[in-house]
């Protein structure tokens, strides 16, 4: 009980010497009149620990009935910093787009997120700044430039026959099947040849999944570690070391193959027809120009390669079980995906031909306004990642700080009455002309007016929204085109 007792007393005198720090740090710093956007009373300390003990899922209805209260744009007292949530189109087009250089950096990381990501080492966290513009541009040019993404056609095609005859096997000795298995076993395989150009068997490929996603799904339990670390490793010493070893089985699993592919390289075995160069191989060859031209380091390889699986995996398997459970609980429109695929591939039976090629998807358009509608509807994260701006900004009439935290609710921009019809239900045609021969000049980056932005928009957009639109649309045209769904 006493040594309970002394950590929580440890705590509170973390937080209100933070408070009373940030405090100082504001009023020397701050020179813009405008107030913080509205938001409700904040208690030094006592608020700050109970947002901070709250997942996302929890905040989410309280920052709705908030934004009901005070508007569009509220503030939440989130840790040591202001936590600014937007829910308006306009609002998030405006700072994204029209003040994209302003709001594109990324709040101060945590100290346990610097460790994670080898002090911003990667492209998520990464600041505003030449290190993330390399690293940017690197995956952009190197792995999703079209002619790149084409050339893991055949790997597409490998792994579809794969999830195909996962599910075929599992009909046979089931009534029912668990597709969220079959999905995510999919589109991990599919991310990790790409990242590491090899096939792997399925228990490396498990062992690869555990170590990335016991890492993510325990971060909440490690945010204690973030207050005066060298006090809270201490405190806390048996969760310091349980994140330790969690990073360590992540490296375990992951430099065997960066080494591999590393001497293979040097072999001369990689980037032909059988073999496409790997994200893998492109940073191994990456020199930071505004570190001295020096290589990215073994850690750095890893926490890069670890963003591409987990960014790449989750949301694609996410968003392609609820267009999945869309189709099951509309059979018209699975049927008229059917119905169109088989006017473009000109067959009258299913069995003439199991697989719809890459090339056919540009003729379908239904297919590509249920994805559409689906990632409207159900977006596969409800909040981006917390943008920052680089310096303090009166903004729509109030004060951005330069260390706050600027967040925007994707699932609720998504479904804005004032531009979606009946927006809360499922119809895929609001993303066709009259006839319904092709998608209605729909714009899912934003640039000109954001209606939805299930991959962001601006600066900061998922640089794969194309490929995970080509995701998507291969799979679900594949999986509909070889199976009936039924609830």
């Amino acid at each position: 009980m006493e040594t309970w007792f002394t950590i929580i007393i440890s705590l509170c005198l973390i937080f209100l010497f933070r408070a009373l720090l940030s405090l100082l740090q504001k009023s020397s710093t701050i020179k813009i009149n405008n107030p913080f956007p509205p938001g409700p009373t904040h208690i030094p300390i006592i608020t700050p620990i109970i947002w901070l003990t709250k997942s996302v899922s929890q905040l989410e209805p309280i920052i709705k009935q908030l934004h009901v209260k005070y508007g569009p744009i509220v503030t939440l007292q989130i840790g040591s910093s202001p936590t600014i949530f937007i829910n308006d189109r306009s609002i998030a087009h405006q700072a994204l787009i029209q003040n994209g250089s302003i709001f594109s950096d990324r709040p101060v990381n945590l100290p346990m997120e610097n460790f994670i990501s080898k002090n911003q080492h990667n492209i998520t966290s990464a600041s505003y700044d030449t290190t993330w513009r390399i690293l940017r541009r690197n995956l952009t040019a190197e792995m999703l430039h079209p002619s790149r993404v084409k050339s893991f056609a055949q790997t597409r095609k490998w792994v579809l026959d794969v999830l195909l005859k996962r599910i075929k096997t599992n009909i046979k000795s089931s009534d029912s099947i668990k597709a969220k298995d079959h999905i995510q076993h999919a589109m991990f395989s599919l991310l990790v040849f790409m990242c590491f150009g090899q096939r792997v068997d399925d228990e490396k490929l498990h062992d690869i999944e555990q170590g990335e996603r016991n890492l993510l799904v325990s971060l909440k339990k490690f945010n204690v570690l973030n207050f005066w670390p060298k006090i809270t490793k201490i405190l806390f010493r048996k969760r310091w070391e349980e994140l330790l070893k969690l990073r360590s089985n992540q490296e375990m699993v992951l430099v065997p193959l960066i080494r591999v592919r590393k001497e293979a390289k040097k072999n001369g075995l990689c980037n032909d027809n059988n073999n496409p160069r790997a994200y893998v191989d492109t940073l191994l060859d990456l020199k930071l120009s505004n570190e001295g031209q020096r290589n990215l380091d073994e850690g750095e390889v890893v926490a890069l390669c670890s963003e591409f699986l987990s960014a790449g995996t989750d949301t694609t398997s996410t968003a392609l079980q609820w267009i999945m459970a869309n189709l099951v609980k509309h059979p018209h429109m699975q049927q008229r995906i059917v119905d169109e695929i088989r006017k473009v591939m000109a067959v009258s039976d299913k069995e003439e031909k199991e697989e719809v090629h890459e090339e056919d998807l540009e003729k379908l358009p239904y297919l590509k306004a249920v994805v559409l509608e689906s990632l409207r509807r159900h977006p596969p994260t409800h909040f981006l990642l917390p943008h920052a701006v680089s310096e303090d900004v009166a903004f729509n009439g109030y004060l951005v700080p330069k260390k706050g935290s600027v967040n925007f609710m994707v699932a609720e921009i998504g479904r804005d009455p004032k531009v979606w019809e009946d927006p809360m239900a499922f119809k895929p045609e609001r993303f066709l002309n009259e006839d319904g021969s092709q998608i209605e000049g729909f714009d899912i980056t934003g640039s000109k007016e954001i209606k939805m932005m299930p991959f962001g928009a601006g600066r900061r957009i998922c640089p794969a929204y194309n490929l995970g639109m080509l995701h998507l649309e291969y799979f679900v045209a594949n999986l509909v085109w070889n199976f009936d769904w039924k609830d």
